[in-house]
C-alpha cells in the first residue's frame, strides 16, 4: 500500500469520505447531479473540493454549493487538497487517462460512465486499483434503483420460470433533440468518440446484463440517420451539428442456451411508451419503468397456483424512489458504503469493463457484419 492509499484509508476509517469532484458541468450541477443532491448522504460524505479545466467555473460552482476549494486542473486539486476519493464526471474521451491518475494518487473513485475507451484502458484501472486496495465503482447507477434491483431478485427465483428474451429502450431523442433543447453545447455528443451508444446505450446495457448476468455474443447494425442536426430550444437554438458518430445502433446479445435481448442505442426516440425493459420468460414477464403504469409489473402463468394473468399485490413490487431522490448522488453514496462500511460493490469495475467489450463488439459487428465473441465477465 503507498503512502498516499494509506492516508485514504485512514481517513476514511473516521467515518467521512472526503470526496473532490472533477468537472463542473452537467452531472456536476444539474437538479439529478451530484452536487444538489449529496447533502443526503452527510455526514458520510463531505464535497471538500472541486476541480474544471474552466478555473472560474469551478470556484463559481463551488460558491454555488459551498465546497471549501477550488481548483483548476486535477492534479492541482490532488495536491492541494486532502481527499479520500474523487469523483470523475470529465467528458467520455478522458475518462481513462483522468481515472488512472486519480488512482496513482492513491484515491478511490467513482466514474462516469463509460470506465474507458479501451479494454487495454479498463483493464489498466482494474488492475492498479486491485495494487493499491483502491475501491472503484462506475456509472450507470441504475442497478441500485428498486425495480431493478427486484427484477434481478425475481428473476434469480424463477418467477419467470425460463428466460427467452428481452427488450430493452436505452435511447432519447438526443442532446439538443428535444424542444427544451441542451444547456450547453451539445455538438460533442454527435462526434466520434461520443454517439448515442457510450451515451445512452451502456444504461441498457448494465441493466439487462444486470439482471441476466453477462453476454457472450453480440450482432449490430448502426448508421447515421441525418448527417447534420439542428438543436431545437435553449440557449443554443439552431446550432447546426455535423453528426460523425453513428446515430443509431440496435444490436442483439446472445447469453447463450437460447436467451437473447434487443437493446437500442440511438438518439431517434423523440418518444415512447413502452417498457423500459420487458422480460419474456415461459412462465412470465417483468415490465420495468412502464411510462403509464407501475415501475415494476409481473404477469405470471402457474396453472398449479391457478395464477395466469397481471400479478396485482397489495403492495408495488417496487417504487423507483432512488432515482428521484438521491439522482446522481447515489453513485458516490454507494462507493462510501463500499469504502467505509466494507459493503460488496454493485456497480463495479469488472462490469463496466464488459459493458466496454459490449460496445466495442457493436462496432465491430455493424462495420464487419458479423457476430463478435465476447471474453469478459464480472
Amino acid at each position: 500500500m503507498t503512502d498516499a492509499t494509506a492516508s485514504a484509508a485512514a481517513a476514511a476509517s473516521g467515518g467521512t469520505l472526503r470526496v473532490g469532484v472533477l468537472g463542473s458541468g452537467g452531472i456536476a450541477t444539474a437538479p439529478y447531479g451530484v452536487l444538489p443532491n449529496i447533502h443526503h448522504f452527510a455526514p458520510r460524505v463531505a464535497v471538500t473540493a472541486l476541480a474544471d479545466v474552466v478555473e472560474d467555473q469551478a470556484r463559481a460552482v463551488a460558491g454555488q454549493f459551498g465546497i471549501p476549494a477550488a481548483f483548476g486542473s486535477l492534479d492541482a486539486m490532488l495536491e492541494g487538497a486532502d481527499l479520500d476519493a474523487v469523483v470523475n464526471l470529465t467528458p467520455i474521451p478522458v475518462h481513462a487517462e483522468t481515472s488512472r491518475r486519480i488512482l496513482e494518487a492513491g484515491k478511490h473513485l467513482a466514474s462516469e460512465k463509460p470506465l474507458a475507451a479501451t479494454l487495454a484502458e479498463a483493464d489498466e484501472l482494474i488492475e492498479l486499483a486491485a495494487a493499491r486496495s483502491l475501491s472503484v465503482v462506475c456509472a450507470p447507477p441504475d442497478l441500485l434503483y428498486e425495480p431493478y434491483e427486484r427484477a434481478a431478485a425475481l428473476v434469480r427465483d424463477g418467477a419467470l420460470g425460463r428466460v427467452a428474451f428481452a427488450r430493452v429502450r436505452s435511447s432519447h431523442a438526443g442532446p439538443g433533440g428535444g424542444p427544451a433543447g441542451w444547456p450547453s453545447d451539445p455538438s460533442w455528443f454527435y462526434r466520434e468518440g461520443s454517439g448515442p451508444l457510450l451515451d445512452m446505450g451502456v444504461y441498457g446495457i448494465h441493466e439487462i446484463t444486470g439482471i441476466l448476468g453477462p453476454a457472450r455474443r453480440v450482432t449490430a447494425f448502426a448508421g447515421v440517420t441525418e448527417p447534420v442536426r439542428t438543436v431545437r430550444g435553449g440557449p443554443f437554438k439552431g446550432l447546426e451539428m455535423p453528426v460523425t458518430a453513428p446515430d443509431n445502433c440496435l444490436f442483439m446479445l446472445d447469453f447463450g442456451d437460447s436467451v437473447y435481448a434487443v437493446v437500442d442505442g440511438t438518439f431517434n426516440v423523440l418518444a415512447a411508451r413502452s417498457p423500459k425493459v420487458e422480460i419474456f420468460g415461459r412462465r412470465g414477464v417483468l415490465n420495468i419503468l412502464r411510462p403509464d403504469g407501475p415501475d415494476l409489473e409481473l404477469y405470471r402463468t402457474d396453472i398449479a397456483d391457478g395464477v395466469d394473468g397481471w400479478v396485482e399485490p397489495t403492495a408495488p413490487l417496487a417504487t423507483d424512489t432512488r432515482r428521484a431522490t438521491y439522482g446522481r448522488a447515489l453513485l458516490v453514496g454507494h462507493l462510501a458504503d463500499v469504502v467505509l462500511d466494507g459493503a460488496a460493490p454493485v456497480l463495479t469495475a469488472e462490469h463496466a469493463r464488459h459493458a466496454l467489450e459490449i460496445m466495442l463488439g457493436v462496432t465491430v459487428s455493424a462495420a464487419e457484419g458479423r457476430a463478435v465473441e465476447l471474453t469478459t465477465t464480472f
